[in-house]
């Protein structure tokens, strides 16, 4: 077999390892995707009419278009924390000590780690959109081109964060220390514009809304979905992904390839 073969072979064995330990142990994942639900049902239900209002909306219906987008970006970000946790658990417990004596290709750990990250994203995004659905949200402007745009933003968003919860997960000392450190990737959609345009924010706080990654991936994933402008947000939420993703790869892999102390 060629070295591509044995790197693909070894890589398809970790996503299935991974994909049973998902799959045995659901509960770490069913919890992360507890939060973005009852945020979802709580706006929507509790704050819908109000936050309508103060967005210029008619109705409940109005909100919930509106939230819906930030609500499947924090999904991702939700569920990332789950693979930090994993990789954390994994270098703690010998595993990876015990995969590094082995004849199986040294980049097919991380490369089942992120895979498996990135599928798990997708199904809790799928999860999510249907409660959405369920509760009313409805997409009938966007063509078909921009619900494949939408899903292409989506998937490289979470990769992107898969990637940089890999290296959390890498440079903690246990499982606890990975969920906290992995935190700001639930907590930075809370201060994006997902709840609220920015530019209702408070003039000293808007820039903390702005200059983040959520917030332009945000924005665009609302205009691909309502069939609405999107304007630069869709160069800058690329540009967010792949400069994370290019981060996360290179402190990942720099921090599995280090010599164990």
């Amino acid at each position: 077999m060629s070295a591509l073969s044995l790197a693909a072979r070894d890589s398809a064995t970790m996503l299935r390892r991974n994909l049973l330990h998902a799959r045995r142990y659901p509960s770490l994942t069913l919890n992360l995707l507890l939060t973005p639900i009852m945020l979802l049902l709580l706006f929507v239900y509790i704050f819908g009419d109000v936050m309508s209002a103060g967005i210029g909306g008619s109705d409940r219906s109005d909100y919930i278009a509106y939230i819906v987008p930030g609500i499947l970006m924090m999904t991702i970000g939700g569920t990332v924390v789950g693979t930090a946790v994993s990789v954390s658990t994994d270098m703690n417990e010998g595993i990876i000590a015990r995969f590094r004596t082995m004849a199986i290709h040294r980049g097919s750990v991380l490369v089942g780690h992120v895979v498996g990250s990135v599928l798990q994203c997708v199904a809790s995004v799928v999860l999510v959109g249907a409660v959405a659905v369920a509760i009313g949200f409805r997409s009938t402007d966007a063509t078909a081109l921009e619900w494949l745009a939408a899903f292409g933003l989506l998937a490289l968003f979470s990769l992107a964060l898969t990637w940089i919860a890999v290296g959390m997960g890498l440079v903690s000392p246990n499982a606890e220390a990975a969920a906290n450190s992995a935190q700001p990737l639930i907590l930075l959609p809370l201060i994006s514009s997902a709840f609220i345009p920015a530019d209702t924010m408070p003039g000293w706080f808007q820039p903390i809304a702005e200059y983040q990654p959520f917030t332009p991936a945000i924005e665009t994933l609302r205009g691909l979905l309502l069939g609405t402008g999107i304007g630069n947000n869709g160069w800058l939420a690329v540009g967010w992904c792949v400069g994370l993703a290019v981060l996360g790869y290179f402190w990942s892999t720099s921090k599995f390839n280090a010599d164990p102390k």
